[in-house]
């Protein structure tokens, strides 16, 4: 399992696949790479060098704990594992944190993205409620750990369907945020919660790009997603029907076609 110093932190991936065209996945919080298995296996038999890195904190990626971990610290950390790895553009894809991650890597480095794909994210920055939970969620992980994230977290991370009937989506998911180092959400915790207004930048986004969200997200309404698709003539919106927060699990052979016939267009 690869690891290298990357950023002064000892950073984590997984890469499956070859070749010179590139899919880098960058996962949501609380999680870790372990989210995109299934998109790993799928991409990489279409012939997708796909590479998912555990991001700094999360997974079996080290973290200096009194750092804040903003969106553009971990779109840096992700465009020098590129440059460690030797690759000089990718298609990124990233889902809700990830996503951020993702606005944060074009807005820095730009030169490094031949496509984006903005899954179950938005352009907002949060409103100031949501900015107070944030912070009250952190001295609540301080006091009780990575299971209060997921008391808070989980509930909201799929359909209503799913979450009535349960099943193993909804275990495993569970089991990584319970895994999810403390510190690491106490890091993040801030850098979400503070992270910067994309909205103006939409229009400006000059790669392909494409918006695919669950229609049956509870964490950020599916109506945001088609507002952020609007906003630039290069992207593409795609509603995945049957499916909560995440749609990559909750419906991945939808999500994973819609993927598919995006990334064929740039070929």
């Amino acid at each position: 399992m690869p690891k290298a110093k990357i950023n002064g932190v000892e950073l984590f991936w997984e890469e499956a696949g070859s070749g010179d065209d590139v899919l880098l996945m960058l996962h949501g919080f609380p999680l870790d790479h372990t989210m995109w298995l299934d998109q790993m296996a799928h991409f990489s038999k279409l012939g997708w060098r796909v590479i998912a890195p555990d991001q700094r904190g999360y997974g079996q990626s080290s973290h200096d704990p009194t750092e804040d971990n903003t969106m553009d610290l971990l779109a840096q950390d992700a465009a020098a594992l590129l440059d460690y790895l030797g690759v000089k553009k990718a298609v990124v894809m990233g889902l809700s944190m990830g996503g951020y991650v993702t606005f944060a890597f074009y807005r820095q480095f730009p030169e490094k993205v031949r496509a984006l794909i903005l899954a179950n994210t938005k352009a907002e920055p949060d409103a100031p409620v949501a900015r107070e939970n944030r912070y009250k969620l952190r001295e609540v992980v301080r006091q009780q750990g990575s299971t209060a994230a997921r008391d808070v977290m989980l509930p909201a991370m799929f359909s209503p369907e799913l979450h009535q009937s349960g099943g193993t989506l909804l275990d495993n998911l569970e089991a990584i945020m319970v895994r999810t180092r403390p510190t690491a959400i106490i890091s993040t915790l801030p850098g979400l919660a503070e992270r910067r207004d994309v909205v103006p930048d939409l229009p400006g986004i000059g790669v392909p790009t494409l918006v695919i969200h669950g229609e049956l997200d509870q964490l950020m309404p599916v109506e945001n997603a088609r507002r952020m698709a609007q906003a630039n003539p290069q992207a593409r919106f795609v509603g995945v029907p049957g499916a909560g927060h995440m749609s990559n699990l909750e419906n991945s052979a939808f999500f994973n076609r819609a993927v598919e016939e995006f990334l064929a267009g740039l070929k």
